[in-house]
């Protein structure tokens, strides 16, 4: 194994039948503590670079900007299985003339329908890059089974619920497994995620 800066570079000890479980709003919001943007070609190459791992699901909403269009298509010819939908703004304030908005698309229950498709596909192995905290029944219930889950997370954005779970689940950080930026990074600027929000503003 090799060492970056430092720390032994991780390789995921996976089960057979292994599949992953992309939230890209909440990697794509990593890219502060990673000092860059996330590649999601690079993450893509290094997740097949395991055998056991059958599909790598990806999901993120579709933006009005041209540009989350054309992102999502790419993402779809890296090799991801991508599963979107359309993001809704909710309203929030009226300032100076102009209408202030979140943006908000979660993939929760998506994602929970898509864990139970693939236990009935005989799953063994459960990777999830996410660090969001609503997740952690699905992933009581995956232990319960007896089946691996694998949590990918980043520095300041894992949480409370999903680091204090013990036995049964396994977490580490994206940068322990390999250096998986941008080499020259761009910003997709209407469709930059937060954690799971983003503001912008509208003018009437």
């Amino acid at each position: 194994m090799k060492n970056i800066k430092g720390i032994k570079k991780q390789r995921l000890n996976l089960r057979e039948n292994a599949v992953v479980f992309v939230d890209w709003a909440n990697v794509y919001g990593w890219k502060k503590e990673l000092k860059a943007e996330p590649s999601p070609d690079k993450i893509y190459k290094y997740l097949k670079s395991y055998k056991e791992i059958k599909d790598v699901n990806f999901y993120y909403g579709t933006d009005l900007h041209l540009k989350s269009k054309l992102f999502l298509k790419k993402v779809k010819t890296i090799g991801y299985k991508v599963k979107t939908k359309s993001v809704k703004y909710i309203f929030i304030k009226k300032v100076k003339g102009e209408v202030v908005t979140i943006r908000k698309c979660d993939f929760d229950i998506e994602i929970v329908m898509d864990v139970y498709r693939c236990l009935e596909r005989g799953a063994e192995s459960f990777v999830f890059l996410s660090g969001d905290g609503d997740f952690e029944p699905l992933y009581k219930y995956l232990i319960k089974l007896d089946k691996q889950v694998i949590v990918i997370y980043e520095e300041g954005h894992l949480g409370k619920e999903i680091w204090q779970m013990g036995k049964g689940l396994f977490k580490t950080k994206l940068r322990f497994l390999g250096k998986f930026t941008k080499n020259n990074p761009r910003t997709y600027e209407l469709n930059l995620p937060g954690r799971d929000w983003k503001h912008y503003k509208k003018k009437l």
